[in-house]
């Protein structure tokens, strides 16, 4: 049987910021006999000493401070369950996770989280980045609840929902010292294959991963992420193609030169998805805010 309960914390709690028995209990509506039987009833079940007796003033003994430490964090998480409970019975999820692929940047999404706290302040947040397929993969093993900004289409089977938010053109592009910055004609495969290309990994360990716009046998320089391969280009260690947005400000810095290609890569598909036959309120406010129109080009305006 548990000899602590809440209320017993919530009076530890209530005495040591209000110094005296009488003080909590003016705080807590309770009589300071009610509060002095609680304290003595606890120390006795303990079988240890909680507070120092100083006159009219108490103060916390070593292993009532340790008491009391630990019992806020549990206070803390009584009270969060009480809010989770109470917005499950409204329809509210207890935690929502979003995930983007990792060209994008979470800071995009700034406005709408503060605008879903104000609704959904008891709704645990959480936003996660993958790359190409992962994304997907994401969806599909439940680690995310809604993909903003996914890349490419999703994995045959179904299973899920989604919606077109646009789509994202690609250049090619290499450092001014790169040795294809000189070549005054499209490129053609003979010239990509003589030098490393720059690829971001895919994050899928399941799916099949993506590969956009390598040469079979091709050296390869892989990156965890679109900034990487961004500075990686720049600094002329290979090429390869970049969206045009990420890739507009070296180009007009000088810091990258635009190629043309014998064979461009197509413009991106980017979507908005969750998966089939979910309810719950969070998603359906995401869903509603992530459908409108200009949703693409707030995430793409911090790309540039």
């Amino acid at each position: 049987m548990l000899r602590l309960s809440l209320d017993a914390l919530e009076m530890l709690d209530a005495i040591d910021r209000r110094g005296s028995f009488s003080g909590a209990g003016k705080e807590l509506h309770k009589v300071p006999s009610t509060i002095s039987y609680t304290v003595a009833k606890l120390e006795d079940d303990l079988g240890v000493q909680v507070f120092e007796r100083l006159g009219p003033r108490v103060a916390l003994t070593a292993a009532g401070q340790e008491l009391l430490k630990e019992g806020r964090h549990l206070l803390k998480a009584a009270q969060d369950l009480e809010l989770r409970v109470r917005r499950v019975a409204s329809g509210w999820e207890t935690e929502f996770s979003i995930g983007m692929d990792s060209v994008f940047s979470p800071l995009a999404l700034e406005a709408d989280i503060r605008d879903f706290y104000a609704v959904a302040d008891s709704t645990r947040l959480r936003v996660a980045l993958d790359q190409l397929t992962g994304t997907w993969e994401a969806l599909m093993e439940r680690r995310v609840d809604l993909l903003i900004g996914a890349t490419g289409d999703g994995p045959s089977g179904g299973g899920y929902v989604s919606e077109v938010m646009g789509t994202i053109e690609f250049v090619f592009a290499v450092a001014p010292s790169h040795p294809l910055a000189d070549r005054d004609r499209p490129l053609g495969k003979a010239d990509l294959h003589e030098h490393r290309a720059i690829a971001v990994a895919d994050s899928a360990r399941k799916l099949l991963p993506r590969t956009v716009g390598l040469l079979f046998g091709q050296d390869t320089l892989t990156v965890p992420d679109m900034r990487t391969k961004l500075a990686l280009q720049i600094s002329g260690l290979g090429f390869g193609f970049l969206p045009e947005p990420v890739a507009r400000g070296a180009i007009r810095a000088g810091l990258l030169v635009e190629k043309q290609v014998e064979e461009p890569r197509a413009a991106e598909t980017v979507r908005l998805a969750w998966r089939s036959g979910e309810e719950g309120a969070a998603l359906a406010w995401w869903i509603a805010r992530m459908s409108g129109q200009g949703t693409l080009g707030r995430l793409i305006a911090f790309l540039q």
